[in-house]
């Protein structure tokens, strides 16, 4: 592996790290310590998740324009400026515009991030981007177990190890990630005679996209509608934190458990992405029978196995379909859908939940995410019709 995916490995570890002491939390926090809905909750993480998809956009043209180390460089540092404002000010209206500050910065930091692994180690494949999602897996699995334990004691506390992990990232940043210059991780810019042929990569992650839109929307009922219903149901913080911890090393620890079929079905990412969103579908109808902690975990598990099938390959699709010299511009289109279903899922669950109820929002979400299958078996079709 080379030197450059390991450092994008540390990297996105530590800014996982860091990441996963406040998201999780962000609804409990709106709704519990603000005093708003369900509702208004999910309106603000929508924004902060909008400011995500425009960052996510920016961050794969400063990929493309600027090269790794300067985009990677100028999100951290926006990053650090928006943490810093919310370690102090978060309260009432405050929250709402730092969060959506922090959406913009760290959107533009992943597509960067795997536009790079992609460029840096072509040959590899699935492992490279696999690479990352393990990391920031592994991330997920100690930054809410911390989060939880700090947030038990002061919640305010959460805000500034929050801070500290992003000040460890600007400085390995600051430090090592000079490497990542242009010349070194991307190729020269297509042509003009070339841009005529691009109409069929651009239809076929448009595709793919819905079933990005619809995963993540189903998947943000984790840190948004599911969190505040585990605390009616009246598991502690600590223990929904656990939650996530569970996700992340187990991502880790069925690594050699996948690995044969991986393997098998390494050219056939259709099955893949199919099996992904089956697991994922069951994990809800789980969801739909919880009422205690240990069937929560159960629920975790299966959409831990899900998530492993599914979520790796989607940077290596936009890998393979991205024109030479567009990579950063394609991780940035597959971020942002991403992100839309982030954005869109707090709202949608909040809604659901205060007019009909959690048990409706699981089934409904089971439903569409099977749905969701046809457009992960029909997207390469438009590369065959161009």
């Amino acid at each position: 592996m080379p030197k450059q995916v390991w450092l994008l490995i540390i990297g996105s570890f530590i800014n996982t790290v860091g990441n996963s002491f406040l998201w999780p939390l962000n609804s409990i926090y709106i709704h519990d310590h603000l005093g708003k809905s369900l509702t208004v909750a999910g309106i603000v993480l929508m924004l902060n998740s909008l400011a995500g998809v425009i960052g996510n956009l920016v961050g794969g043209f400063l990929f493309d324009k600027l090269g790794g180390y300067k985009a990677i460089f100028i999100g951290v540092v926006l990053n650090l400026v928006s943490i810093l404002l919310l370690t102090f000010w978060h309260d009432w209206p405050q929250y709402v515009i730092f969060l959506a500050m922090l959406g913009f910065s760290g959107g533009i930091v992943y597509p960067a991030i795997y536009a790079i692994a992609g460029s840096a180690w072509p040959e590899g494949g699935r492992k490279a981007f696999n690479s990352i999602f393990l990391a920031n897996n592994v991330g997920v699995a100690i930054g809410p177990a911390l989060a939880g334990i700090v947030a038990d004691i002061k919640f305010d506390y959460v805000f500034s190890a929050n801070l500290f992990f992003y000040v460890l990232f600007f400085i390995l940043v600051l430090t090592t990630f000079k490497c990542f210059d242009v010349a070194q991780v991307t190729t020269k810019a297509i042509s003009q005679g070339e841009k005529g042929r691009q109409k069929g990569p651009i239809l076929a992650i448009a595709i793919l996209s819905i079933s990005l839109v619809v995963c993540w929307l189903s998947y943000s009922q984790w840190s948004a509608t599911i969190s505040s219903y585990t605390q009616g149901l009246g598991m502690s913080l600590s223990q929904y934190s656990l939650l996530w911890t569970i996700n992340g090393f187990m991502i880790v620890a069925v690594q050699p458990i996948i690995k044969p079929l991986v393997t098998r079905w390494e050219k056939k990412v259709k099955h893949q992405l199919v099996l992904g969103l089956v697991l994922m579908s069951v994990s809800y109808m789980v969801v739909y029978f919880a009422q205690d902690f240990k069937i929560f975990v159960a629920a975790m598990v299966i959409l831990t196995f899900g998530e492993v099938f599914f979520s790796p390959v989607i940077p290596l699709i936009a890998n393979n379909l991205a024109p030479q010299g567009q990579q950063g511009f394609y991780q940035g289109l597959i971020n942002s859908a991403t992100t839309i279903g982030r954005m869109i899922g707090p709202v949608f669950g909040g809604f659901m939940v205060d007019v009909y109820g959690m048990q409706v929002l699981m089934i409904i979400l089971s439903i569409i995410i099977l749905v969701a299958i046809i457009p992960c078996l029909v997207y390469d079709r438009a590369l065959k019709n161009t």
